[in-house]
This record gives structure tokens, C-alpha cells and sequence, in this order.
């Protein structure tokens, strides 16, 4: 199977000549000029994006708070010149690596490589959850109890991934929010108390077995 790869950058050259090396790698390249047309190309279900960080309207950071909504593959940065500060808020954002411009071809396939074995890895450890009927397919981002698969919305399954991957473990709701959001994003972590309501109720129409408890006074945890 063929890695798909990204290219998020509004400067042709380079667009071409990634698209150039890439695809004579063996990989199959998307390329999008802007910020805009790169959230309609995450349709194709990348397995790495290349993020040039300064472009107009829509900048890097931006493109990747928002791709953080519909996918989760490894980020990395293309940008010409970088800071502490850029490289904080860059992670923030949900980034996992730079490359500073101009860079050696070889070295950015180095890393690609990199971040994409780290990717294998992981699904390989964590494919599946199972508890008795109760199965949670990580790759897939289904759930099911016995044969009935049970929906749940892209949040809610983020949160039901993150405390099934740490059994037993509390978690308060600042934690789960900034495990979700990140420690920069607006909004009110209360929200975490809605989520799993919903998540509860729609475990509780399939089943009585309780898969995530409340510790009073200090968080969340995951015991199916």
C-alpha cells in the first residue's frame, strides 16, 4: 500500500518538486495552494501532511488547528525561519515536527519515514480495546456491544480513546480538555461533563455494565 502524503504550500517550486521527489519514492502526492483548499483535500485521508507555516488568509497554524478536527496524522512544519515561541505555539496547534526551509530532501524524507513508522507502531499496539462484547476499534473509530455498533461523534470518541488507552487512571476535566483542545484554546472545559453524559446514554440504551466512572471531586476514568 502506497503512503499519501500532503503538500500544503503556496509557493509552486516547491509544491512541484516535493510532488516530483515523492511520487518517485513511491508515494502518492496531494498538493493544495492554500489554506483553503488543504482543508478540502484532507478528504483524502493523508497519512502525513506537509504544512508551509506562513501563507496568506488562512496561515499554517490556523490549517492545522483546524485539520486537527478531521484527521489525526502526523503534521510537520515547513517554515523559513523559527523561533522558540513559533515552535510552542506550533505544537499547540497540534503540529508534530519542523523542517526549516531550505531543507535537504533526503532529511525530510528521514523524518517522514520517521513519523510514519511511529504511526505503524502505534496502531499495531492498540488496534483493539475488547472487554466481553464490548469491542473499540482504534484504526476504524468504531465501537461496538456484541454485533450493534453504537455512533458517537468525533469528540466523544476522542474522549472515550483517551480514557481507554489509560484504564484506571483519573483524569480531571482540565486534563481531558487540554489532552482534546490543547492549553491555548478558548472555551469552557464544563464541556467535558456533556460529552460523557452522552457518551453514558448511549452505552446505557445497550448496556448496563458502566464503562467510565466518576471519582467525586476529581475526575474520570476509564473501568470497562
Amino acid at each position: 500500500m502506497k503512503y499519501k502524503l500532503l503538500v500544503i504550500d503556496d509557493d509552486k517550486d516547491i509544491r512541484i518538486m516535493l510532488k516530483d521527489y515523492f511520487e518517485l519514492m513511491g508515494y502518492l502526492v496531494y498538493l493544495a495552494d492554500s489554506g483553503r483548499e488543504a482543508l478540502e483535500k484532507v478528504a483524502c485521508r493523508p497519512d502525513l501532511i506537509l504544512l508551509d507555516i506562513n501563507m496568506p488568509e488562512l496561515d499554517g497554524l490556523e490549517v492545522c488547528k483546524r485539520i486537527r478536527n478531521q484527521i489525526n496524522v502526523p503534521i510537520l512544519f515547513l517554515t523559513a525561519k523559527i523561533e522558540e515561541q513559533d515552535k510552542i505555539n506550533g505544537f499547540r496547534a497540534g503540529g508534530d515536527d519542523y523542517i526549516l526551509k531550505p531543507f535537504s530532501l533526503e532529511e525530510l524524507s528521514a523524518r517522514i519515514m520517521a513519523h510514519l513508522r511511529r504511526e505503524e507502531r502505534g496502531r499495531e499496539r492498540k488496534a483493539l480495546c475488547s472487554a466481553g462484547e464490548f469491542i473499540i476499534n482504534y484504526n476504524d473509530r468504531t465501537v461496538f456491544i456484541g454485533e450493534k455498533q453504537i455512533v458517537f461523534t468525533k469528540t466523544e470518541f476522542d474522549i472515550i480513546e483517551f480514557l481507554s488507552s489509560n484504564k484506571g487512571r483519573i483524569f480531571d476535566k482540565e486534563s481531558i480538555y487540554e489532552k482534546l483542545w490543547g492549553f491555548d484554546k478558548e472555551g469552557d472545559n464544563a464541556i467535558i461533563t456533556e460529552h460523557i453524559r452522552r457518551i453514558r446514554k448511549k452505552f446505557a440504551k445497550e448496556s448496563e455494565k458502566e464503562m467510565i466512572e466518576t471519582v467525586w471531586g476529581v475526575g474520570y476514568r476509564w473501568i470497562g
